[in-house]
């Protein structure tokens, strides 16, 4: 299957003449920058809601969890069901959206959204999950020649999947019944599109995925476990970091296995006398690969420490569960050791030195403060060795006095962190916020106005932090980033809230933050719309 996406913008980078100008501005032939150097038009993946009022009756309609619907299909108070369902959501069909830097639409792809095998069966479907907010990240590839981002498998308009079990490893606790695969979408810069699916991250959602070409291997990170026991070892080692080998056929040919895990952590590496519940110590959002290296981000639940991780195939990087990564040491390429009772992982896995150690649960004051109070990374970019640049998604807190959400507008590690390698340690330097109006409401055409009832707050959503990220390295010294934004407030659940896409310029060498440093809004969506992934476009 191939996008439709104009040529220009999926190759945009290959060029005929030394100095030749594209599409995405004036490069050398005779250069051969790494991927997130290079040019590129911007691409991100947007969810748009589909579902029709009639699609639930209010009192009628019985949710996937048992629960009677109290609000009907129409959008935005489909999502007052959540008040009932704790799983609630609805699959919607995924777009990925080209834009020029500076905004100019370029072109837009509808990822196929029909059920499975209908009509002509060679073609591959997947949805995404609106409102589940932590999903849909857009990743390059290690070489830059494609772009990853995760769903389901799955047709538009189907409840409560990204709660529900994958047919493979079924949790018989989970409240949510289904059965669906959790399924990974490529596209290359030819607009070639393939779904790979899998039975990894069964009662929750994958969120994002890279292709490693030096490995041939997606690495993957998310969540599982929905139930109320774990006594399934394919939902713990099913969670977390996976491996993931591309599969070589369209979904209908394709037999997904058991999950098969890049790694583990757990608490008990850096002192903590008392494991977690089984898996949730790697409750991870992102993924990214530098050096040959798989880096891993946690920024959300109670379990465990939000931070950034590593995965060390030498054993030797971090005996105390806290380290760097040892130069040269290889990614894995093959599943990581498995409890056979109860499905807990080796523990491969490192905290990044400097990064911060202390368990979620003892953070008091969420993104406020110094950077051991940062809970909720996201993204990762490497600028170079030895920069490092993390989304944090703000503290999710909806605290309002009417006309401000309080909570947020107080956060002073939301938006992105720099964090810069000195001496062998990982030391922040800063946080890009400032342009990002924190906790200041915005009217989007078509929401409700006044406040919604259900939850006391204003239906005018507000910017929470940044979730998902990508980044350029210019040659002037200057480095352009995107970012996704992350709302609060609004619709009964948040991650339906219309956000944007945002950009900020920053200086790679800069300590402190720079004072022309201010983002600036490159889109904004429309009510039923929502964005989750930024990633520049495949130049090879």
């Amino acid at each position: 299957m191939r996008l439709t996406f104009p040529r220009a913008v999926m190759a945009g980078a290959l060029l005929t003449a030394a100095g030749a100008t594209c599409l995405f501005g004036s490069v050398s032939a005779t250069a051969s920058p790494r991927p997130e150097q290079g040019p590129g038009a911007l691409v991100v993946t947007r969810l748009h809601y589909a579902g029709t009022p009639g699609m639930i009756t209010p009192g009628v309609t019985t949710l996937p969890t048992g629960a009677k619907a109290i609000a009907d299909g129409s959008f935005a108070h489909v999502w007052d069901n959540v008040t009932v369902d704790g799983n609630f959501g609805v699959t919607a069909p995924e777009y990925l959206d080209a834009y020029s830097t500076n905004g100019r639409p370029l072109g837009s792809y509808a990822v196929p959204a029909g059920a499975r095998g209908r009509g002509d069966r060679s073609h591959d479907v997947m949805t995404g999950s609106f409102s589940s907010k932590s999903e849909g990240a857009l990743n390059l590839s290690t070489d830059g020649s494609s772009l990853s981002f995760m769903g389901y498998v799955a047709p538009a308009n189907s409840l409560d999947v990204s709660n529900d079990n994958t047919p493979g490893v079924v949790d018989p606790t989970n409240p949510d019944s289904g059965t669906n695969y959790r399924a990974i979408g490529t596209v290359d810069s030819r607009g070639r599109f393939t779904v790979t699916e899998t039975n990894a991250y069964s009662g929750d959602n994958g969120r994002a995925a890279i292709l490693d070409d030096a490995t041939g291997r997606y690495y993957a990170a998310g969540n599982s476990n929905n139930g109320s026991g774990t006594g399934v070892p394919g939902v713990i080692y099913g969670t977390g970091a996976q491996l993931v080998t591309p599969a070589k056929g369209p979904e209908r040919v394709q037999k997904p296995g058991q999950p098969t895990p890049a790694g583990g952590f757990s608490v008990t590496q850096i002192g903590v006398a008392k494991a977690d519940k089984l898996g949730k110590d790697t409750n991870f959002a992102g993924v990214t690969v530098h050096d040959g290296v798989v880096y891993y981000s946690k920024g959300s639940g109670s379990n465990g420490v939000d931070t950034i991780y590593f995965i060390d195939t030498t054993g030797k990087a971090c005996p105390t569960g806290v380290g760097t990564p040892i130069r040269g040491a290889a990614a894995p390429t093959t599943p990581d050791t498995v409890n056979p009772t109860t499905g807990e992982p080796g523990y491969n896995m490192c905290i990044l030195k400097g990064f911060p150690t202390g368990l979620a649960k003892s953070v008091t004051t969420p993104e406020v403060g110094g950077p051991q109070n940062a809970t909720a990374f996201g993204a990762m970019w490497f600028a170079n060795d030895s920069t490092l640049y993390v989304a944090d998604a703000g503290n999710g807190t909806d605290t309002n006095d009417g006309s401000t959400y309080t909570a947020a507008a107080q956060q002073t590690l939301a938006g992105i962190q720099k964090w810069s390698l000195i001496a062998g340690t990982w030391t922040y330097d800063y946080t890009l916020q400032s342009g990002l109006g924190l906790g200041q409401p915005y009217t989007v055409k078509g929401l409700p106005t006044g406040v919604n009832s259900l939850t006391g707050d204003p239906w005018a959503p507000a910017v929470d932090g940044v979730r998902n990220i990508a980044g350029r390295v210019n040659r002037d010294g200057s480095v352009s980033l995107w970012g996704v934004t992350s709302a609060i407030g609004g619709v009964s659940d948040p991650g339906a809230d219309p956000n944007r896409i945002v950009t900020v310029t920053d200086r790679l060498s800069a300590q402190t933050v720079p004072s022309a440093a201010r983002f600036t809004t490159v889109k904004a969506a429309a009510a039923g719309d929502v964005y989750r992934g930024v990633a520049l476009a495949p130049s090879r």
